[in-house]
């Protein structure tokens, strides 16, 4: 695949993501003002949709890591991989934190106050979610530019941080053990 097809095409899922979050966030905000009794109830649906999002992101970009340290830098897969990463983060784990977080706070805020051990911890566990998603985009980066510097083993290991922290997360959430 041409180089120029390959931004062409990265242009247009990136536009195709961008009208699939609006309709996403125009459909939301209609469910809130067709039902305000059940707000909470949307909102909480609107959470889980996009942790899920979320984290079916983080699951997989530590992967395509794993796959993309072993090719050969400048390699047709190599791009390849850059160009998955970038649409994986940008089009998909990007926004799916951002509504994770907005829809959580304000969950946090309307249904517990702020209170409750339990949910400072996870809020805690969430933060450092959000320093893994960090770490991982700019490690997009700098696999863009032909700069990891990491082993196979060592995405291999990074590809289980979230997993452990969603495990403590839904965990808390749902035990709610102090």
């Amino acid at each position: 695949m041409s180089e120029q097809t390959s931004v062409g095409s990265g242009g247009l899922a990136m536009r195709r993501a961008a009208i699939a979050l609006i309709v996403f966030v125009v459909l939301t905000g209609l469910l809130f003002w067709l039902d305000p009794e059940n707000l909470y109830l949307w909102a909480k649906a609107v959470h889980v949709i996009a942790v899920i999002a979320w984290m079916a992101g983080m699951l997989y970009l530590p992967r395509l890591f794993v796959y993309h340290s072993e090719v050969e830098v400048g390699s047709e897969q190599s791009e390849t991989f850059k160009v998955m990463e970038q649409r994986l983060l940008r089009a998909i784990i990007n926004p799916a934190m951002m509504v994770t977080w907005v829809f959580g706070l304000w969950l946090a805020w309307k249904g517990f106050g702020f209170q409750g051990g339990w949910l400072h911890a996870k809020i805690a566990l969430v933060v450092a979610m959000s320093g893994m998603h960090g770490y991982l985009a700019g490690s997009v980066r700098r696999f863009a530019e032909d700069r990891n510097e990491k082993s196979t083993r060592h995405w291999r290991v990074m590809n289980e941080v979230p997993t452990l922290l969603m495990i403590a997360i839904v965990i808390l959430v749902i035990v709610k053990p102090f």
